[in-house]
């Protein structure tokens, strides 16, 4: 592997993972839908002056807009809230990070029925086995006497489902010859505008857009609309130009031992028994998955 095949997916775990623990940092500031508000606010109006210098501003009718408005409200909308309010509940960002991580392995079993992809006995038990390994680690840590406790941890679930189905909405949009992909700056614009508009209603109606603007908070949502929002994104894109689908989608997998360090060094968060033994099943899991990988078509 040469030194920018490695250098790029590096980057991309590293900043990808880096948004749960900015997310972290932003929460004490304001609340969830008022942090989505003000992130995918000034995001949108990045990227609308952006596309207006560059006079690569542009509506492509409202057939290709809207699916591509749906999976930015899945993708980023619904995922970001699960994690947020997660996060908020005061569940640890490395366990947030796991639950996820199944996410990848979700969408391989059920894009069967629309890429025609071969599902096989092998890769259904890596996603059972690396759920086993979640699951181990998610009831060790609930406590069953407090509703919230337990309501916390189910949450990001609510997440793996939203990607799930953004990842089976951008891929039929990818086989099917009716549908246009967007460039990539395009394709950010509309799905964060979708996200920033759906937002509005509930940071007002809830939250009344309450926020601390304290350095700390600035800081962390320049953090996490610039590097993570869009450096992220842009490096996942040129990933996928580069490697298969389901080799991009292994990076997913470093995702809980990466945040589990960084929520260490921030928060000193600690790690239980069961979190090792539930990160070590995961992983078995995805291997199994991985080595038993085989995209056949019908």
């Amino acid at each position: 592997m040469s030194r920018n095949q490695f250098l790029l997916p590096l980057l991309f775990i590293l900043l990808w993972n880096s948004g749960f623990i900015g997310a972290e940092y932003g929460l004490p500031y304001t609340g969830p839908f008022t942090l989505m508000f003000w992130r995918y606010g000034a995001l949108t109006l990045i990227l609308f002056i952006y596309l207006l210098i560059t006079k690569r501003l542009c509506f492509p009718g409202w057939p290709i807009t809207i699916p591509n408005m749906l999976v930015g409200l899945l993708a980023h909308g619904v995922w970001l809230t699960g994690v947020l309010f997660s996060l908020n509940l005061g569940v640890p960002a490395g366990i947030v990070a796991l639950i996820t991580a199944l996410q990848p392995m979700a969408t391989g079993a059920f894009s069967r029925s629309i890429t025609g992809e071969r599902t096989s006995r092998q890769q259904w038990a890596g996603l059972v086995i690396a759920f086993v390994g979640v699951a181990l680690t998610v009831f060790a840590r609930i406590d069953f006497s407090d509703l919230q406790s337990a309501g916390a941890y189910l949450i990001p679930f609510i997440s793996v489902v939203a990607m799930t189905s953004a990842n089976l909405i951008e891929r039929e949009m990818e086989i099917a010859e009716h549908w246009r992909i967007l460039p990539m700056d395009q394709t950010l614009f509309y799905q964060s505008f979708a996200t920033f508009l759906a937002f509005i209603i509930p940071a007002f109606l809830f939250e009344n857009f309450r926020t601390q603007w304290e350095s700390p908070f600035i800081l962390t949502m320049m953090w996490l609309i610039v590097p993570v929002s869009i450096g992220a994104y842009a490096s996942m894109w040129k990933l996928l130009e580069r490697m298969e689908a389901n080799r991009f989608a292994s990076l997913f997998y470093f995702s809980p031992p990466v945040t589990m360090l960084m929520a260490w060094m921030a928060f000193g968060d600690t790690l239980l028994l069961t979190d090792v033994g539930g990160l070590i099943i995961v992983f078995s899991g995805v291997l199994f998955t991985q080595k038993h990988s085989t995209p056949n078509r019908q």
